[in-house]
């Protein structure tokens, strides 16, 4: 290859169809499997990533634990916007999650949701920001997509079951599914050539997810310093668990995929 084009090739900036594109800002995902298929070998930071399920509790956020962990030790927060149910936080800080460091949002409405999604995404110090939201027009989402690239921060738009992948602006996005205890990954849109055959990833392996499965499926109430929202009294039962004395990781909070 000439030298002089050799070395515009080589330009973080340049990218051939056939390749995955070089993200220097990319988060390593503590998945060999999955970083090898990711552009820059990692989650992509200051940009959004859509992911969609289909079913909840599949082990999705265990899929995210490793790098928010990183992010955290680099001293970044973490910002969950309207997760749909109460995070579990023994089984997070079990996995390794400073809870000091973690941000939940309730809103009143999704208007506040949005406005609070993108101040998080703007944030210099926050490092993740994930949103559990409805469907937006592209206006809207080129908007996050700004304030993600402008706070360089890895921004997250979860899809739950039902709901369609419209996030144009997403410079990754991935379909989640379970596959024998294990997470199929499928890279439907990335900065790179088409992935034809999805990944499996098995993050029950992980060293993370062995910690989870020292946790109850049980969730007692937070205490009020805990800043998760206080379980209704008594003890409260994981929807669709089989065993109050449950221990299996995918038991421990269902939406949230622990």
């Amino acid at each position: 290859m000439n030298p002089a084009l050799a070395t515009v090739l080589s330009n973080p900036a340049i990218w051939r169809g056939g390749d995955c594109a070089p993200d220097p800002a990319a988060i390593a995902s503590g998945f060999p499997e999955l970083d090898a298929v990711l552009p820059g070998r990692g989650w992509p930071g200051g940009a959004l990533t859509e992911i969609v399920l289909a079913r909840e509790g599949i082990g999705e956020i265990r899929l995210t634990l490793p790098a928010l962990t990183r992010l955290q030790a680099q001293g970044r927060d973490v910002v969950w916007i309207a997760p749909p149910h109460v995070p579990y936080a023994p089984a997070l800080a079990a996995a390794g999650l400073d809870l000091g460091r973690l941000l939940i949002v309730r809103c009143r409405n999704p208007a506040d949701q949005l406005w609070a999604y993108e101040q998080a995404l703007r944030a210099p110090e926050c490092g993740a920001a994930f949103a559990w939201l409805g469907q937006h027009d592209d206006r809207v989402l080129r908007r996050l997509a700004v304030a993600a690239r402008e706070g360089r921060t890895w921004g997250v738009l979860w899809r739950r079951p039902g709901q369609q992948a419209l996030a144009a602006t997403a410079s990754l996005r991935l379909a989640l599914m379970p596959q024998e205890r294990r997470l199929a990954v499928r890279v439907l849109k990335r900065r790179g050539g088409d992935l034809a055959q999805p990944i499996v990833v098995d993050v029950d392996g992980h060293a993370a997810g062995a910690r989870l499965a020292q946790a109850d499926c049980v969730a007692p109430r937070s205490s009020p310093s805990s800043g998760f929202p206080r379980q209704p009294s008594g003890e409260s039962r994981i929807p669709g668990c089989p065993d109050m004395a449950c221990r299996a990781p995918t038991c421990l909070s269902p939406i949230l995929g622990l």
